[in-house]
């Protein structure tokens, strides 16, 4: 007859009547004991992440009264919206934290995309911002993004 592996983690237990039967059992609260801190830093990672995306300026825009400069930028936030405190980053750099709102969409954008408006001094502002296969946008300023007039769409 083939004899069983042996595992350390196993160990006959005595019966209550003092007599000696083979009942083995693992030690799980060992185990759990080792992975519970990783699960625990796993959800807490997951459930703090910051949302992001990025978008390209193709020439001098103003977004919520701070000027960006040509360049590409990438937008952190926490939150899932309505309202939202957006940073603005150039070369890993905080240039500004905008109010903003999240937008939901019906469908996801096919591609990423900036609205900007054309103002009366004839520069831009920034919008909108749509993310590639994302049901969501963020939406600068103080005029819902859906009524802004003559919006100009540039692609990343």
């Amino acid at each position: 007859m083939p004899q069983m592996a042996s595992f350390s983690c196993l160990k006959p237990v005595p019966d209550v009547s003092g007599k000696k039967k083979k009942r083995y059992y693992m030690k799980l609260s060992m185990i759990f004991r080792k992975l519970l801190p990783g699960l625990a830093l796993l959800l807490a990672t997951a459930a703090f992440a910051a949302n992001k995306g990025s978008f390209n300026v193709y020439e001098p825009t103003t977004v919520s009264g701070n000027q960006l400069a040509p360049g590409e930028y990438q937008l952190k936030w926490d939150g899932a919206g309505p309202s939202v405190d957006v940073s603005l980053l150039s070369q890993g750099k905080v240039v500004a934290t905008v109010p903003a709102r999240l937008l939901e969409m019906g469908q996801a954008s096919a591609n990423s995309s900036t609205e900007t408006n054309q103002n009366d001094d004839g520069t831009r502002s920034l919008i909108k911002v749509n993310f590639a296969g994302k049901k969501y946008s963020l939406a600068f300023g103080d005029e819902p993004a859906m009524n802004a007039p003559m919006p100009q769409k540039g692609n990343q």
